[in-house]
């Protein structure tokens, strides 16, 4: 059984594309299925199946689902032990979204650049969730916002950045008094789900400032979109660019208000050691 072929399986089963799993892979949609035809006849049984406009496992590719990440993850585990100092092999990079866009991408090319031989798999989300799955030995390494909690000591914490929070409101608002404002517009609240909502709201109560609120969203981007649309305004960290294109806010300074801070996490026993170095050396390099 090629393991290439449960690649594919698995890129389909979470993307619910086949075109979208060849392109992750750099084959064609033709080349992908005949690998999941190929997957299918040595299993016996049909393993995806579309329903609507994705393709979803059926039974009995849920029931190889785990298997399949095992043997990929052990495949992996593989290369990378045997990698001279870790300069190949692959690194599971889980990422939150505005690192993604703000400090990632000179990072990425400096890397292909430099050191060529290692390949990312980035997993984008929030901080919690990628917390969890660092912890859970899913990925190797997150950028993420640092935790409110104590870090277990098997982690490394590396700080990239530190976020101001600040309030945005439309730029022809008439005002400047960033309590006020909170005070007499709408807010748009951002979600105290997310690590750097919790940190609005612990500076809101801290003020003892109660706002009108009108939505809580879980995306700093719609934030500032709806804001630039005069629909109210909003305390969101100071997050690198780019922003939305075209959405246009005016930025006012909150006195005393707590610092996002954004950083690298890893485990001390990572199987993948040697190729998490060279990966936090490549973010040294390249951010400081």
């Amino acid at each position: 059984m090629e393991t290439r072929f449960l690649h594919t399986f698995l890129l389909a089963s979470e993307t619910g594309s086949i075109t979208e799993a060849a392109r992750r892979q750099n084959i064609t949609p033709s080349a992908a299925t005949q690998r999941l035809k190929a997957l299918e006849a040595d299993i016996g049984q049909p393993l995806l199946q579309r329903s609507g406009q994705r393709m979803e496992v059926t039974v009995a590719g849920a029931a190889i689902l785990l298997q399949a990440r095992q043997m990929i993850a052990l495949e992996d585990d593989i290369k990378a032990s045997s990698s001279p100092a870790g300069k190949t092999g692959l690194l599971r990079v889980g990422v939150i979204h505005t690192a993604l866009t703000g400090i990632l991408p000179q990072v990425l090319a400096d890397l292909n650049q430099h050191r060529p031989g290692l390949d990312l798999h980035l997993i984008p989300g929030v901080s919690g969730d990628l917390y969890r799955q660092l912890s859970d030995g899913e990925i190797d390494v997150a950028i993420i916002l640092k935790p409110h909690f104590d870090l277990p000591k098997s982690l490394e914490w590396l700080s990239l950045r530190k976020e101001p929070l600040l309030l945005v409101c439309p730029p022809s608002m008439p005002g400047t008094d960033p309590v006020a404002l909170l005070r007499t517009e709408r807010f748009l609240r951002y979600d105290r789900n997310h690590w750097g909502g919790r940190l609005v709201d612990q500076y809101l109560k801290r003020n003892r400032i109660r706002p009108r609120e009108h939505f809580e969203l879980d995306s700093l981007e719609a934030i500032v979109i709806m804001v630039s649309k005069g629909v109210g305004v909003s305390i969101i960290p100071d997050w690198p660019p780019p922003w939305p294109e075209g959405a246009a806010v005016k930025k006012l300074t909150l006195a005393h208000a707590p610092l996002r801070e954004v950083g690298l996490t890893w485990s001390r026993n990572a199987r993948r050691l040697p190729l998490v170095i060279t990966f936090v050396e490549q973010i040294c390099t390249t951010c400081f």
